[in-house]
């Protein structure tokens, strides 16, 4: 496995989005003949921090065993260009479409779009994009954008509110947004424009996906982690429109919001697991 660093450009024509993202690329050893090509999309704001040493422990196991892996920071995220309050969700999910479109000018082998958590929300849409079918790895997605955005708005009413109106407080914060105006929110400052996309934003796998693993973590750590009733409607609800989609709990700890950066090894082995291993006919 070699690993390669450098900056991919964003189209120059596009002025108000131009720039540069940062990337990792994960090359296995054999250049030819690849396993699967895999894009990974990272969490929103300090989750994706949380997640970097799990993130860099799964390419390199699909490396080793002849994937190749594109890390991509998105726009104002990492070591990409641009500040984190001037991005908005259609520029992510264009430079997930991005990252897809180089992968695809290095090899045609199977497609794969690994997102964390929000990041699952951003492969989906960049599925129903790209030009060729791909498949979802899909790690403790966030199922609904509006109730993502709720969750991280509180973590202002958090900080702000001694016992007051917590209902008055957060009508303030999406006034703000409606109106234009960013907010700043844990040391992050979020726009309109992404807090609206993220608002609309689901979890719909386009009719191009082929396939669909969905992996999460569980607080049980035997052989009893069982997924969650959200996770198990949701692939029971694909699975009956004819689509293969297959869900995996494993034990380990919610590595993403962890005070000190955790690993899960159990997660690694179950992604490579399902992604290696043919969906039942």
């Amino acid at each position: 496995m070699t690993l390669d660093v450098f900056f991919l450009p964003v189209a120059a024509n596009a002025k108000a989005t131009s720039g540069r993202r940062f990337c990792l690329f994960y090359r296995p050893d054999t250049p030819s003949d690849w396993r699967g090509a895999v894009v990974y999309v990272h969490p929103f704001a300090e989750e994706m921090n949380k997640s970097r040493r799990m993130a860099a422990l799964q390419a390199r196991a699909l490396a080793a065993v002849g994937y190749g892996v594109l890390q991509i920071d998105l726009q104002g995220c990492g070591d990409s260009s641009g500040d984190f309050g001037d991005a908005s969700w259609e520029r992510w999910v264009e430079d997930v479409c991005l990252a897809c479109n180089w992968l695809q000018q290095r090899s045609d082998a199977e497609l794969w779009i690994w997102g964390l958590r929000a990041g699952g929300l951003l492969a989906s849409a960049a599925a129903s994009r790209i030009d060729r079918p791909s498949n979802l790895l899909l790690w403790q997605p966030v199922v609904s954008g509006k109730q993502f955005l709720q969750q991280f708005l509180r973590l202002k009413l958090a900080g702000e509110m001694q016992g007051g109106d917590a209902k008055g407080l957060m009508e303030r914060l999406r006034g703000q947004l409606a109106q234009g105006q960013p907010v700043e929110i844990a040391g992050y400052r979020l726009s309109s424009g992404l807090a609206s996309g993220l608002e609309q934003a689901e979890l719909l796998p386009a009719g191009q996906t082929a396939r669909i693993e969905w992996l999460e973590l569980s607080a049980r750590q035997d052989a009893e982690a069982g997924l969650s009733p959200l996770a198990s409607t949701r692939l029971e609800k694909w699975q009956a429109a004819g689509r293969s989609a297959r869900g995996h709990a494993v034990g380990g700890p919610a590595f993403w919001q962890t005070v000190e950066i955790s690993e899960c090894p159990a997660l690694l082995e179950a992604s490579l697991m399902a992604m290696t291993e043919a969906p039942a006919q």
